[in-house]
């Protein structure tokens, strides 16, 4: 693929990502409006932009094998702990943003407990056989992750049991 066309992708598949998470957003705040049909509507055109990021991502021949995803998964949860998070921290720190600040701390500590995850993913893919998780379970305030059972209450941001949702 050209240079020009694959950096057009790149950026195309970034913000059809970007605008797929935004109207999910939209459709829960109609909801918690009660404007169920504007929520149908966000949602349905969530999807369309899912179906486009989709196509861009596979065009730029970035679908691996389920090892090749999981090895990108680790290095992007890697990365994002390591060296993005932490960096946006000290912005949001020097400019005194509480919320910013928060979201990120929230961030770091799911995206480390990911990277544990998919690890433990490569190695059974590498074995030849599926991961074995029981439920999971993910905190709906700060993003935490636990296999098994939720705890009484979050160790990040002190949500309850009561509001996780388990996968």
């Amino acid at each position: 693929m050209k240079k020009m066309t694959e950096e057009f992708l790149r950026v195309s598949y970034a913000g059809e990502s970007q605008a797929h998470m935004k109207y999910l957003i939209f459709a829960a705040r109609a909801e918690q409006e009660g404007k169920l049909n504007l929520a149908r509507l966000f949602k349905a055109i969530a999807y369309a932009e899912q179906v486009h990021a989709t196509n861009h991502f596979k065009a730029l021949g970035d679908l691996g094998d389920s090892i090749e995803n999981l090895e990108s998964a680790i290095d992007g949860e890697n990365f994002e702990v390591e060296e993005m998070y932490p960096a946006y921290d000290v912005v949001a720190k020097l400019q005194g943003e509480k919320a910013a600040i928060r979201s990120i701390h929230y961030a770091i500590e799911a995206e480390k407990i990911h990277a544990a995850m998919y690890s433990e993913a490569r190695q059974a893919a590498k074995e030849g056989r599926d991961v074995d998780y029981d439920n999971i379970y993910i905190c709906p305030v700060c993003g935490y992750t636990v296999e098994g059972r939720a705890p009484d209450t979050c160790p990040v941001c002190n949500a309850v049991k009561d509001k996780f949702v388990q996968f």
